[in-house]
């Protein structure tokens, strides 16, 4: 099938996978170092040996197979039954089973075959087993050959069907915000990578108005790998504003991010009073006083916004140009300072811990691999005791830094931790109440990494292992629990289930110290299990409302 590139990829992108790069005149390149949204997609890698299957008659429609997918390879979609009319005869779809959809509507789970790097996380994740073969699930794996062209027209179709309303669908549910259309798609990232879905997650939820600073890091590399980029735009044409500055000023870079767009918006707030009049009353006073938390805020404050500029279109008021020209700045932006374990717990932390002291409405997501993943394997202050990495080759000898323990102790911070492979529900919530907040917000994702010695298929598996040992307890700290007078602190894991040997020597990073140091592994061992036991009594404690925190060492 011909594919319509548009100029920008043709002239620059294409060339440079084609290995002609050098051969492009200076020209051709940005002049401003800006580079459009939505190339990832024609980089068509065709990696994979393997490709998930979905089988429609076994499928609950649980949406955990899209969660988890790190390239955003595995998509669903809810239409009305008509529009597949003139789909290829290969297009599965099948009634939607949640009777919160209008009757006729259809669901589809569809792969992009090319773009898919057969990690195989999205079996892994599927819960629904064939009673009589309890070896096929609703999605399975299958060699790519047979399927590669009916599936490359089967997505391609898929696209061109419209995004459900998202009024029509529930954004705090797993089946709901899996409908949602990623605009983060198609990276470079390792196959099963952890820290991918969490980004993704954040652009189905907000990524139409989101501004991210990016440290560099792995997040950056297969974030802003030109000529290609991952992020995407909806069917709106809006999408994530992506950039990157330095490993070490990132918090101060997205900071600033938050500050201009206060600014900017502020602006846009004195002209629509100064022109109240002609406005009219009525919208002037909504424009500037909406509230925008939630979803369904956002889409009338866009509608507000539509109908002022159209207004303005017509006015001769001297000032109309000038609020024209800012006044998609009177819609909130939603603004995330993005990095790995290295800047954050290390090089960056000053300006982190800066940013988090102020007041001002940032959402902070650390991907945290335990190590410096994209310079080789580093030890950072992320780095659990008795790993081994670069500068701790006969293990880490110090505990873990608890930055999320520490951010909630300014009191004014929302903070969580969130590990996506060992409670899905949980994670989406956190992204929820972090965004929702208007004031500094941190959550602090557990995020496995090829560093870490296993077979990325079994990438949830490993989180859920980390949760249940304790390595990697889940709570939430929100401020306006506080007000309202509530314990903001909530545990949101049970008491650890498995001792931390089980979770250590199922991970090469520590279990390769047991065979070069055997006794320095049986102590940093106990060292680890003391560690997990105190911590996760103290985060009872805290839970439980009766702690007393300069005393629990937490």
């Amino acid at each position: 099938m011909p594919v319509a590139y548009p100029d920008f990829v043709r002239d620059l992108t294409l060339p440079i996978y084609h290995g002609h790069g050098d051969a492009l005149p200076v020209s051709r390149l940005p002049a401003d170092g800006s580079y459009p949204l939505g190339t990832a997609q024609y980089e068509k890698r065709n990696i994979a040996l393997e490709i998930p299957v979905w089988e429609a008659d076994l499928c609950t429609q649980c949406g955990k197979c899209v969660f988890v997918c790190p390239h955003s390879a595995i998509r669903a979609r809810a239409f009305a039954a008509e529009a597949v009319k003139e789909a290829p005869p290969t297009f599965k779809h099948v009634p939607a089973k949640s009777k919160e959809f209008p009757a006729g509507t259809h669901i589809s789970y569809q792969v992009a075959a090319e773009d898919c790097t057969g990690c195989g996380d999205c079996v892994e994740a599927c819960p629904i087993h064939d009673k009589s073969n309890v070896s096929r699930r609703a999605v399975n794996m299958a060699p790519v050959g047979p399927l590669r062209e009916q599936e490359r027209d089967n997505f391609a179709f898929f696209l061109r069907l419209p995004e459900f309303d998202r009024a029509g669908v529930k954004h705090n549910t797993i089946p709901g915000a899996m409908l949602l259309d990623p605009l983060f798609e198609f990276s470079g990232a390792c196959a099963g990578c952890g820290e991918t879905p969490y980004i993704r997650l954040a652009t189905q939820l907000f990524g139409d108005r989101m501004l991210v600073a990016n440290a560099t890091g792995c997040s950056s590399i297969y974030g802003g790998n030109l000529p290609s980029t991952p992020y995407t735009v909806n069917g709106a044409g809006r999408g994530p504003a992506w950039s990157n500055s330095l490993f070490e000023d990132n918090a101060e870079f997205g900071l600033g991010m938050r500050l201009a767009a206060d600014q900017l918006m502020g602006y846009a707030q004195q002209l629509v009073k100064e022109m109240a009049t002609e406005i009219g009353g009525d919208l002037a006073d909504a424009l500037v006083t909406a509230d925008q938390r939630e979803e369904a805020e956002i889409v009338a404050q866009r509608q507000r916004v539509a109908r002022l500029l159209e207004k303005l279109a017509s006015s001769r008021h001297p000032r109309a140009r000038k609020l024209a020209s800012v006044a998609e700045w009177l819609i909130r932006r939603s603004v995330w300072i993005i990095g790995g374990d290295g800047w954050a717990y290390d090089i960056g932390y000053g300006g982190l811990d800066h940013v988090l002291a102020l007041p001002y409405d940032v959402n902070i997501l650390v991907l945290d691999t335990e190590v410096y993943s994209n310079t080789g394997g580093q030890t950072s202050k992320a780095t659990p005791i008795g790993a081994v990495a670069k500068f701790s080759a006969g293990g880490k000898a110090t505990a873990k830094k608890e930055l999320a323990k520490i951010a909630s102790d300014y009191g004014h911070v929302y903070v969580a931790t969130a590990a996506y492979g060992a409670k899905d529900v949980q994670t989406l919530r956190v992204f929820h109440e972090a965004e929702s907040y208007a004031g500094p917000s941190l959550i602090v994702a557990y995020s496995p990494c090829i560093a870490h010695g296993y077979d990325m298929l079994y990438n949830q598996r490993q989180q859920e292992l980390a949760v249940k040992s304790g390595h990697w307890p889940l709570v939430r700290f929100d401020p306006r629990l506080a007000e309202a007078g509530a314990n903001p602190f909530k545990l949101d894991s049970a008491a650890p289930s498995q001792p931390v040997k089980a979770f250590m020597e199922s991970e090469t990073r520590f279990a390769m110290l047991q065979r070069s140091h055997p006794e320095a592994a049986q102590h940093f061992l106990e060292q680890a299990q003391q560690e997990a036991d105190r911590r996760y009594k103290a985060y009872q404690d805290m839970a439980q409302g009766h702690a007393d925190e300069s005393k629990s060492g937490a």
